[in-house]
């Protein structure tokens, strides 16, 4: 393992440098929602339609990976976020907001592709660990930034500033290992074959993720909470996915990864019901650890799923990001209409009706 590390060093020093940004800027849209919907003079609902624009952005990055995928280097996937993150710190219109979401979103998207498979191949046998070890970083982010938006007296023009420049320094700082063509050459192993259940559960339970990351705060606003105890909710969210994705990297070969997947799902739905009952801020906290299991668990059983082949990770991720555009979008023009805790009764059914199917299909999905 030592020498594994030495070896690809560099790419996992980028890889979590780069996941640390990609944290801090999809962890903002949420606090930054009720902010831009009076900065703006639109209904929230109207706001939730950044976090659409940042999944279809991913959508788009994806895309271009099918295409380009050979030639997109990290450094180029931390310039397209620091665009992004600079467009969503102008402040110039509720379009130009927009646009920056969708342009962040698509370096994610990008980035995701390119760090995902590199690392779960680089590093072997412990290339699961490696994987939840890499996107476990995304947290650091995602709880510092709230933070750093509620110390900033609620300004998500001047966060998104600092993750602008903090995209500049990586860039500078990245060296070789940042300019290095990191999408593996195409493998012969008879072709790209979709296996559509494990793509099925990824659309569901990255839409679950993306609501509860994006629209989380809002809900919890409508049930009570102030605009900082919601940002500073959000932070705690994201110290438990964290912990969860740091527990994964010393546990994640005990248990099938599947078996990990149905395991976070009924854990969602068990806290969501908590919230929806009437402790929404120490539940939502809970949530976020399970959330911090889906994508490991579920991108590295579709991977055992659908082999090798360069167009697997792209499938897996834009599968995810069905979820992640579909969701929010249906969900956040209603959130006046659910009440002051429907979004969690939503959550709750959903995310149970789905550890249901993921139960009921445990042994295929681990074969």
């Amino acid at each position: 393992m030592r020498d594994l590390l030495k070896t690809n060093a560099g790419l996992l020093a980028v890889g979590i440098l780069t996941f640390i940004l990609m944290g801090a800027g999809q962890s903002l849209y949420g606090p930054a929602l009720p902010v831009f919907a009076r900065d703006y003079d639109i209904r929230l609902g109207i706001a939730g339609l950044l976090v659409s624009a940042h999944w279809i952005g991913c959508a788009l990055g994806v895309a271009a990976m099918f295409v380009w995928g050979r030639h997109v280097t990290p450094r180029l996937v931390v310039v397209i976020m620091g665009i992004g993150a600079l467009l969503l710190a102008t402040g110039v219109a509720w379009a130009v907001t927009l646009a920056g979401g969708l342009v962040f979103g698509a370096g994610y998207g990008c980035a995701t592709v390119v760090f995902n498979p590199r690392m779960l191949r680089a590093f072997g046998a412990r290339g699961p660990a490696m994987v939840s070890l890499l996107n476990a970083t995304f947290g650091i982010g995602a709880i510092g930034a709230p933070l750093v938006f509620v110390a900033l007296g609620n300004d998500p023009l001047t966060t998104y500033a600092i993750c602008a420049g903090l995209a500049l320094a990586l860039v500078l700082l990245a060296g070789k290992a940042g300019g290095a063509e990191v999408v593996a050459p195409s493998t012969t192993d008879g072709g790209f074959r979709p296996h559509w259940p494990a793509l099925g559960f990824a659309v569901i339970a990255i839409g679950i993720e993306a609501s509860l990351i994006g629209l989380g705060p809002a809900a919890l606003i409508k049930a009570g909470e102030t605009e900082t105890a919601a940002a500073q909710l959000l932070s705690a969210f994201f110290l438990a996915f964290l912990a969860a994705r740091l527990l994964l990297t010393f546990t994640a070969h005990l248990l099938p990864s599947f078996t990990l997947f149905a395991l976070a799902m009924l854990g969602t739905c068990l806290t969501s019901v908590l919230a929806a009952a009437g402790a929404p801020g120490p539940s939502f906290v809970a949530m976020g650890f399970f959330a911090g299991l889906f994508f490991p668990s579920e991108y590295v059983t579709a991977s055992r799923k659908m082999g090798t082949h360069p167009m697997v990770a792209p499938a897996i991720i834009a599968a995810g990001l069905v979820g992640g555009i579909a969701f929010p979008l249906m969900v956040s023009p209603f959130l006046y209409a659910l009440g002051a805790h429907g979004f969690f009764w939503l959550a709750a059914a959903t995310s149970g009706a789905l550890a249901l199917v993921a139960f009921a299909s445990l042994r295929p999905m681990n074969r």
